[in-house]
């Protein structure tokens, strides 16, 4: 017996609403403020497990990224945070 074929034309996997784009936190503070000294700052880019969050979540810059995860990691190898 052949198959019943669906003669509705399809459109798309994705609806036809608009998304609203994920809002962009502002950078509130320099990169001289990335230090590794500033432990209250760089406890606010890290998760309770201590894994340093992605760019996807934080929403800085390439360059204050790079700038944050060097300065968390120099702040565990001094033992200022964990």
């Amino acid at each position: 017996m052949p198959r019943k074929t669906n003669t509705e034309k399809k459109t798309g996997t994705r609806s036809s609403e608009t998304r609203t784009p994920r809002p962009k936190p502002k950078v509130d503070f320099t990169i001289d403020a990335l230090d590794y000294k500033n432990v209250n700052l760089l406890k606010q880019y890290v998760t309770d497990n201590g894994r340093i969050l992605p760019r996807k979540y934080t929403g800085l810059p390439a360059m204050f990224q790079r700038r944050l995860t060097t300065s968390i990691k120099r702040a565990r190898q001094m033992l200022l945070m964990k």
